[in-house]
């Protein structure tokens, strides 16, 4: 590549973005700075909540349990496919959440070949009351917002989640 000199943005030799990249793109270098702070809050966060729920959960197996609680019992391949990880990863983390007593298999009546996952009654007191307190704590955070501006971060949240999926 030749060095930039004609200011097109496609950077110098190095392949370090030119200067005028970057003056056009400080949207976005903000845009991934913001990003970079939310995701690694809500790392900490989860693995908070995780703990809240029973002191032996592992941080990742808690997105299971929320997604068990909102769309009820499934399939470990549909949770495999949702979370993004692979069977026996997700094997393995079932078989932990239902020695903690927060999931139980049952036979798929649709096909007796794969077994449905589900919240215990256990699990699902445990996560509601988790899900409760992380709730009041928006609330508290948001107090100062307009419920307006709360939708529409909501909106945009979703927005973005839903292109990342893409």
């Amino acid at each position: 590549m030749h060095e930039d000199t004609d200011g097109d943005g496609r950077g110098d030799e190095s392949g370090a973005p030119s200067r005028a990249v970057e003056r056009d793109d400080r949207e976005f270098l903000s845009l991934e700075r913001e990003l970079t702070v939310l995701f690694r809050r809500a790392r900490a966060n989860q693995g908070e909540m995780a703990r809240e729920v029973h002191p032996d959960l592992e941080s990742a197996a808690y997105g299971l349990l929320v997604r068990l609680e909102e769309c009820g019992r499934q399939r470990a391949t549909e949770l495999a496919g949702y979370i993004g990880v692979g069977k026996a990863t997700m094997s393995r983390q079932l078989r932990a959440l239902q020695q903690l007593g927060l999931v139980a298999r049952a036979p798929d009546p649709a096909d007796g070949r794969a077994w449905l996952v589900d919240l215990t009654e256990e699990g699902r007191t445990r996560v509601s009351r988790v899900r409760e307190a992380r709730r009041e704590r928006y609330v508290s955070h948001f107090s100062h917002w307009d419920r307006g501006e709360v939708e529409e971060l909501a909106r945009l949240l979703h927005q973005l989640n839903r292109g990342m999926e893409k």
